[in-house]
């Protein structure tokens, strides 16, 4: 279940949190993050291809694409036995922003993204079915664990993909990872 805990920047052993989906969306829509949830057109077995999963959510993503101008659509799929899972989840761990959208959709697995807006934290447990669009500009950072499980469908308005700019603070290191979040959940 997808889950939403508001933290004061500077204290994080302590949120608000959200469970039901309505609730997280008004609170992330106040801050100018889309949230939904997505069905697939079809059942889609683990070893799908991109292009099966693709066809799978062409209705959405062809809406995004036309409300955006998303140019470039393609398929992350990280686990366990990646072998670059440690250097990519330090990449992505460190606080940045983006001059472009960042936008996840989770066909399988988990994440924790965390938005640093204002002075307040926004720690977003994405699942199965969950899509987040992070507005341009937004301050945050992304744990997939120390043994990511999660394939996404992300959407870019250029060609390069993903390029972030490092904001050079180390408040992501105060928070819970995604691990302690999952740890924590009843």
């Amino acid at each position: 279940m997808s889950l939403l805990t508001i933290y004061a920047n500077n204290q994080p052993e302590h949120g608000e949190s959200y469970r039901d989906f309505s609730s997280i969306e008004q609170q992330l829509k106040a801050i100018g993050v889309q949230f939904e949830r997505w069905q697939a057109d079809c059942n889609l077995t683990p070893d799908a291809s991109q292009d099966d999963i693709l066809a799978a959510y062409q209705e959405p993503i062809e809406r995004l694409k036309t409300q955006y101008g998303f140019k470039s659509v393609d398929i992350i799929n990280l686990n366990a036995d990646h072998p670059e899972k440690t250097t990519l989840r330090q990449k992505f761990l460190a606080e940045h922003i983006h001059s472009d959208f960042e936008v996840r959709f989770f066909i399988d697995g988990c994440g924790l993204f965390s938005l640093h807006v204002g002075d307040k934290v926004y720690a977003v447990l994405c699942e199965k079915g969950d899509l987040i669009s992070v507005p341009a500009n937004t301050k945050h950072w992304f744990d997939m664990g120390e043994n990511p499980s999660f394939k996404c469908i992300r959407l870019f308005t250029t060609t390069e993909g993903w390029v972030a700019d490092f904001t050079d603070n180390d408040i992501a290191k105060a928070f819970p990872t995604l691990d302690q979040t999952v740890a924590a959940l009843p």
